[in-house]
């Protein structure tokens, strides 16, 4: 006994020492570790005073008393036990209150260790639990960290963890959503129908696919949030499917966003009722519902892009990117690297790996505007992605599969750039499968008043200026000027416009300088009609009576009359023969 290490390691394998005690502090029982811990015989300590066994008894005379008399259980306390040589012992003792059914405590238990025997044990132990601690706090740090709302539930859809951000998101505190059921939390009908959690189950069946769903949930306060979700399975060591651990975040801004660029971008804002728009709104609304390669024509600043985001935002794509490229804009080695990327080294300036426009429109759609102003060579590299849907990044040899709609624009004809030889035929026709013919503004000059006053209602809250509309005078100006930029030109008019004018209406005097000798030029022309009547005159009815012949079909009468359209549409304005 006065060398515990020498008895060997069996020692250490002995099971604790075990005493029971009565309530009048007899010992009653003793096992073999606690025999060869005290050295007593079992038959002569049957009923011995346990006080002799203790040299510090008033310690553990006040313990035993708690546990008898209160059956409290006590851990960890240290004792001085006295030998039957008169050794004196420490020990860590636990005491334990005996229960008998129906007859309360009826004594208590003390476990015995020695420390010289747990000390490795335990300070392993210790050293482990320390790493398991830091390493709980750094996951609790990185769980907590996170700006997506984060939380994990268990098999039956109970919530076990809940990170800051999740707080800040629902409204909940972690004291009051852990423990519930999640769609108590989310409160969403989405919830117990399409639960992302039967989606993570099935994922511990091999079959869950990473993606995400948007869905509306109900705050704390009762007000109805956005949220993108994303789910992941969870499993325990053995590798059993446990429950699921789900991200969320709050797209209320990004939503304001969508909405906004599909306000400005929606199909009403392309403005006209003229013949020619309304053959472009059902065209818009037919190539929305497919993916076929769309090519848009017209002059420039007639709203190439603005038709394409449109194609863009009503497609089944509107939630992937949309990519605009001008090909105007680079030369053509840069123009490779932008559209297919390059790797690193691929050419001097390569410090690292660059992404191409293609990759960035993954799933979306690019636009590529000025197509009729690529060289032959990019034409080909381009013809080679549409038909086999993946290219190859500049110096690069592994071959990037996608899944891009290509959108093109050009103010070319490029008829004639086929013919002269700066477009290759084949590509033209393979981007030309649906064409959108964009008309010039002089071409609908009758959707001129809707166009100013859809700027007007736009600029009045720009430049915080109550301007209600357009006198005729400015109006007449504006109907009779040929408009070669378009739709663009007349967006700078109207903003010069809005600048100069303080009025409630815009007039003549408001618009840029070459509208007031336009307007002069009228006055004198006008003088010199008075003078020429009957010829002026004469002109006049007859074409008049071959609109009405023609039920105003403008092609018919010019046919009929043997001149140009374009010269019948400035006689018609001539004479204001336009309704």
């Amino acid at each position: 006994m006065k060398d515990i290490a020498a008895n060997g390691w069996e020692k250490l394998m002995e099971p604790e020492g075990v005493i029971i005690i009565s309530p009048e502090m007899k010992i009653t029982f003793l096992n073999e570790a606690a025999q060869h811990l005290t050295g007593f015989d079992p038959w002569k300590t049957v009923s011995m005073d346990c006080r002799s066994l203790f040299s510090n008894w008033e310690k553990v005379h006040t313990y035993l008393r708690k546990t008898i008399n209160d059956g409290r259980s006590i851990k960890a306390v240290r004792v001085d036990i006295t030998s039957a040589e008169q050794d004196s012992i420490t020990a860590i003792a636990s005491f334990s209150p005996i229960r008998l059914t129906d007859q309360g405590v009826k004594g208590a238990v003390l476990v015995l260790h020695i420390p010289e025997r747990i000390l490795p044990l335990y300070n392993s132990l210790k050293e482990k639990t320390l790493e398991l601690i830091n390493e709980r706090n750094k996951l609790d740090a990185i769980f907590n960290s996170r700006w997506e709302g984060t939380f994990t539930i268990d098999e039956d859809c109970t919530i076990t963890m809940f990170n800051r951000s999740a707080e800040k998101i629902t409204g909940y505190k972690v004291e009051e959503a852990i423990g519930r059921k999640c769609w108590d939390i989310f409160n969403t009908s989405y919830c117990q129908n399409g639960c992302p959690r039967g989606r993570a189950r099935s994922a511990s069946e091999g079959v869950y696919r990473a993606g995400f769903i948007e869905l509306y949930i109900t705050k704390k306060d009762s007000k109805k949030v956005p949220v993108r979700v994303t789910t992941a399975p969870l499993y325990n060591a053995e590798g059993e499917h446990i429950g699921a651990v789900e991200s969320f975040q709050d797209i209320t801004e990004l939503r304001n966003l969508r909405n906004h660029l599909a306000n400005r971008f929606r199909l009403s804002n392309i403005i006209g009722r003229s013949e020619g728009m309304e053959k472009v709104y059902g065209l818009i609304e037919d190539v929305s519902k497919s993916n076929s390669t769309v090519l848009i024509t017209g002059e420039s600043g007639t709203g190439k892009e603005l038709v394409a985001r449109a194609i863009h935002l009503n497609s089944h794509r509107r939630s992937d990117p949309f990519v605009a490229v001008n090909c105007s804009a680079f030369a053509e080695t840069l123009l490779e690297s932008e559209l297919f990327g390059h790797e690193r080294g691929a050419f001097t300036g390569a410090f690292q790996t660059k992404q191409g426009r293609f990759e960035i429109a993954q799933g979306g759609t690019l636009f590529l505007d000025e197509i009729g102003d690529i060289s032959p060579a990019i034409q080909m590299k381009l013809l080679r992605v549409l038909e086999t849907r993946q290219f190859e990044r500049v110096g690069g040899t592994k071959a990037i599969k996608i899944d891009v709609r290509l959108i093109a624009a050009t103010n070319k004809n490029l008829t004639e750039e086929v013919e002269a030889g700066r477009m290759r035929e084949d590509f033209y026709y393979r981007i030309n499968v649906i064409n959108i013919h964009l008309p010039a503004l002089r071409d609908r000059i009758d959707d001129l008043p809707l166009l100013i006053q859809n700027l007007i209602d736009k600029n009045s809250q720009r430049f915080n200026k109550s301007i209600m509309g357009i006198t005729s005078s400015a109006l007449k100006l504006l109907k009779a000027y040929d408009w070669p930029g378009n739709v663009r030109e007349l967006e700078n008019v109207m903003e010069h416009a809005f600048v100069m004018c303080h009025d409630e209406m815009i007039d003549v005097a408001h618009l840029p300088e070459k509208f007031h000798i336009t307007h002069h030029g009228k006055e004198k022309e006008d003088v010199a009609l008075t003078t020429e009547a009957p010829l002026k005159l004469a002109e006049k009815v007859l074409i008049s009576s071959t609109l009405k012949k023609f039920d105003g079909h403008r092609g018919k009468t010019a046919q009929a009359l043997g001149i140009d359209k374009s010269t019948l549409w400035r006689k018609m304005k001539k004479y204001e023969l336009i309704k």
